[in-house]
């Protein structure tokens, strides 16, 4: 064996290499394996949505990867359909649009201050794994050993295969094509798509002069390996959009196809899966790098937990059970999206719109579109017995004396809000206590990923549980305490 660690991740994009600082930030030996042999180039992801950027502000990284983008607050939907951003609560009520490449080098910046190590040029040939940790084989015939290994080694992931999970699924498109471009006449501060019957064309800004394109065309479906020429793309964005809004300058240009498929199984003993290694969906929405991230908050500080001995082992079960429906969720709605998109017929574009127009004219309906498309609809279900606020996402609240909630949640630890009096009962070793601005009426565990925990044991006096979450997932702020928590 040439090396140990408690974990090895497998992968150095952005679902690794957020783990990764999770994990080395909470004390954990962590090894990152990366087979390419340089830094990615590649922008294929390009939106960072309002709860990835909270996660990201939990680890005092999205302030720096806002500079880098353009702020999309409405989007655009077949035509006439307009989503509007701007109502959802928390710091960032938008889609930040900016190259994969800047998430990863922001999250690259915080592994090298945590001070861990990426080995590049390293493909794993297998893994083995035994009732005491699991062995990693490159192709070199090197080995290393760690207690867990995560593969977030992308849709064609080694570690998927050596573990032996499937891969169900189908191709959903071929021959998208993917251009960044300049437009002598860019729409508005806005993300568009549209469809026609023979295919359909996707438009958001960069914030640097560029603009992403996604485009289709039912008529042109050819190998991936053709080169792509950029009147290709002004074609089917002109029959789609009405104009090719002067493309010109393309800095890159690519095919590539959309596939949705998921795993059965998120945990396989030893070995976790997460990011596009787990599951892929359709481009339409702009999912699929968030999901990988939030997969990584998710199973970071369970793992530490784990490993540092503060939790059983048990509690790394909780990962596949509240990710996988997740991940579910998002293949269903991207697809259902992409499908719209592919309406054939023109009556049928036009009830897709009549109807998608009248849906989001509904405020509760609205609310719950917004809450998936940002993320911050997500919650986990609670356990039996717990109250009904826990697994919510809990709003980044202002603290006595200045701070906020997310500020506390730094470092992976698990935060307590409690507004007065003696807490007792059994909390996670490292808690924090931070005391909120407004009061609550009871005392309330937040987890480092900034979701509602359970309260298990604790003796709280009269203190009444939180309150139901809102429509959009989040424990809904209470209001100024009525009852005061028993003091021993």
């Amino acid at each position: 064996m040439s090396e140990t660690s408690d974990v090895i991740v497998v992968g150095a994009g952005p679902t690794g290499l957020l783990l990764a600082g999770d994990l080395a930030e909470a004390g954990v030996a962590v090894t990152v394996l990366e087979r390419r042999r340089d830094e990615s180039n590649l922008t294929r992801a390009f939106a960072v949505h309002a709860r990835t950027l909270e996660l990201l502000d939990m680890r005092g990284c999205a302030d720096e990867l806002l500079t880098t983008g353009a702020l999309v607050r409405r989007l655009a939907l077949f035509g006439r359909v307009r989503v509007d951003l701007s109502g959802l609560p928390g710091r960032f009520p938008f889609i930040l649009i900016t190259p994969q490449y800047q998430t990863e080098r922001v999250l690259q910046a915080r592994l090298d201050r945590l001070g861990v190590r990426v080995v590049h040029g390293a493909e794993v040939a297998g893994v083995d794994q035994d009732d005491a940790g699991a062995t990693v084989t490159l192709q070199d015939g090197s080995t290393m050993r760690a207690r867990y290994v995560v593969g977030a080694d992308g849709s064609r992931s080694a570690v998927r295969r050596a573990v032996g999970q499937p891969f169900p699924g189908r191709a959903v498109l071929r021959s998208i094509m993917l251009a960044d471009v300049r437009l002598a006449e860019p729409p508005a501060d806005v993300l568009t798509v549209n469809g026609v019957r023979d295919g359909f064309a996707f438009v958001a800004p960069f914030g640097d002069g560029y603009h992403r394109i996604f485009a289709w065309d039912r008529r042109r479906v050819v190998p991936e390996d053709l080169p792509l020429e950029l009147e290709e793309v002004r074609e089917i964005t002109r029959r789609a959009m009405g104009t090719d809004f002067g493309m010109h300058d393309p800095r890159w240009l690519s095919r590539f196809h959309s596939d949705e498929r998921q795993v059965p199984q998120y945990r396989v003993g030893r070995v976790f899966l997460a990011g596009d290694a787990a599951h892929v969906h359709s481009p339409a929405g702009g999912q699929g790098m968030n999901v990988g991230l939030q997969d990584a908050a998710n199973l970071g500080w369970k793992l530490a937990a784990v490993i540092r001995g503060d939790a059983p082992a048990t509690l790394l079960d909780s990962y596949h059970a509240e990710r996988h429906p997740v991940g579910a969720a998002v293949l269903r709605g991207s697809g259902g999206l992409i499908r719209l998109a592919m309406v054939k017929s023109r009556l049928g574009r036009g009830v897709r719109d009549v109807l998608a127009g009248a849906a989001l004219s509904i405020p509760p309906l609205a609310r719950r579109v917004t809450g998936e498309v940002s993320g911050l609809g997500v919650r986990y279900p609670a356990p039996n017995g717990a109250a009904h606020d826990v697994g919510a996402r809990m709003p980044d609240l202002a603290l006595e004396g200045g701070g906020r909630l997310f500020e506390a949640l730094r470092g992976g630890r698990h935060v307590l809000l409690s507004s007065g009096g003696e807490v007792q009962g059994a909390l996670p070793p490292g808690t924090v206590l931070a005391v909120p601005a407004a009061p609550l009426p009871a005392p309330v565990l937040v987890r480092p990923d900034g979701y509602v925990g359970r309260l298990e044991g604790l003796e709280t006096g009269a203190a009444r549980p939180p309150r139901p979450a809102d429509s959009r997932g989040a424990a809904r702020p209470p209001r100024p305490a009525d009852t005061t928590l028993s003091r021993r």
